[in-house]
């Protein structure tokens, strides 16, 4: 446990490695249909009373008894989420995790209007998803919410940068001019030069091919951004470069951020907040020190326990002075909280071995009173 530490201590944290027309169709995805192209793609709220407890008073996501089944109704039938109940709350970033069929990439496909709910409501922002209504049109979403699919050549078809990066801002109305402006908000957003625009999407690297299809989707200025696996395939140095980017769109632009990642320990530093999800059921929604305190039952949830938090339950048993603590974000901040335990248990233990000495030398002196009495 102590070699994480040592390996990560010298690694600079995401907050300061950030310092240094197209023609597509829509089709329901459950029946097979281009995704990339319908999550780039007006919408009908539904009239439903909505919660107005001051604990939901800034809530943009909420689902409420959610059920999903693929192909409902026929005899291939196949249940993907079962009673799901979340609050998300405005200008949070969110970690997503869990196993290989868990449910993660339809939750987002409900909230992105792409699926429908077979049971419960989904409410995202100001419009609502019931089951078995009218299929909604899509603007009026998708220009507030924007879903990044895994692997970037599902967003990048065009010839140039630039018409990737346009084909939003031109879709929800804007003018050329525009949409042009808003390319180059959305490149920059990502740490990228302009020089780009023209190029091709495939003569770019894989972390900028990631970096343009995420912009590609924030050129569109929407309020919530969901991202599924973006650093999947990325080296760590380009992961801890996005995620930086990820948080600064959230701390400094007020963005909703909802990221679906296998890598828990890639977020700690910078996620708010956690959802679990296990055979199509959300296990779990806290923070990191909620999560730390049932890294127990992780594998159960097909969930790898990241290293960080095994090496801070190995410490807090053997100082429990620290469970008192909130669980530290980075190996520097952890080194540092051990070190001063350590620390600090030794000067205990000089205390008490210095009162014991006294103790022991004033026990002689005790008999030799009593002695002469």
């Amino acid at each position: 446990m102590i070699g994480w530490m040592k390996r990560n201590a010298g690694k600079k944290s995401n907050s300061e490695a950030h310092e240094s027309g197209r023609k597509s169709t829509y089709t329901d995805p459950a029946t097979g249909g281009n995704e990339a192209a319908a999550s780039r793609m007006e919408f009908i709220p539904a009239q439903m009373p909505r919660p107005t407890s001051a604990s939901e008073g800034d809530a943009v996501i909420r689902l409420t008894d959610v059920d999903y089944i693929y192909q409902a109704g026929s005899p291939f039938a196949a249940a993907a989420l079962h009673d799901v109940n979340i609050r998300i709350r405005k200008g949070t970033l969110v970690g997503i995790a869990g196993g290989t069929g868990s449910g993660k990439s339809t939750l987002l496909q409900l909230l992105n209007g792409l699926l429908l709910p077979t049971g419960g409501a989904v409410e995202v922002l100001d419009h609502t998803l019931l089951p078995n209504m009218q299929k909604p049109k899509l603007n009026a979403l998708r220009r507030r919410i924007g879903l990044s699919f895994q692997f970037p050549e599902q967003h990048l078809f065009e010839d140039t940068v630039e018409k990737d990066l346009m084909f939003g801002p031109l879709n929800f109305g804007l003018s050329r001019e525009e949409a042009q402006l808003k390319a180059v908000e959305a490149l920059r957003s990502m740490g990228l030069d302009e020089a780009l625009l023209k190029r091709h999407p495939l003569t770019l690297s894989g972390g900028q091919m990631r970096k343009v299809a995420i912009a590609s989707v924030l050129a569109a200025g929407p309020e919530i951004v969901m991202l599924d696996e973006p650093t999947a395939t990325l080296d760590s140095a380009a992961r801890r470069e996005l995620i930086s980017l990820l948080a600064r769109l959230c701390r400094e632009e007020g963005r909703t951020i909802l990221m679906v990642t296998h890598r828990i320990e890639e977020l700690m530093e910078v996620a708010d907040e956690w959802i679990v999800m296990h055979e199509g059921r959300v296990v779990f929604q806290g923070d990191a020190d909620e999560l730390a305190d049932r890294a127990d039952e992780m594998d159960r949830w097909g969930v790898a326990v990241p290293e960080q938090l095994r090496c801070w339950a190995e410490w807090t048993t053997r100082l429990p002075q620290l469970a008192a603590l909130p669980l530290p974000k980075t190996a520097e901040e952890m080194a540092k909280r051990i070190e001063e335990a350590v620390h600090g248990f030794a000067e205990r233990e000089s205390e008490q071995e210095a009162e014991r000495q006294q103790e022991t030398e004033k026990q002689p002196k005790r008999e030799r009173s009593k002695a002469h009495a």
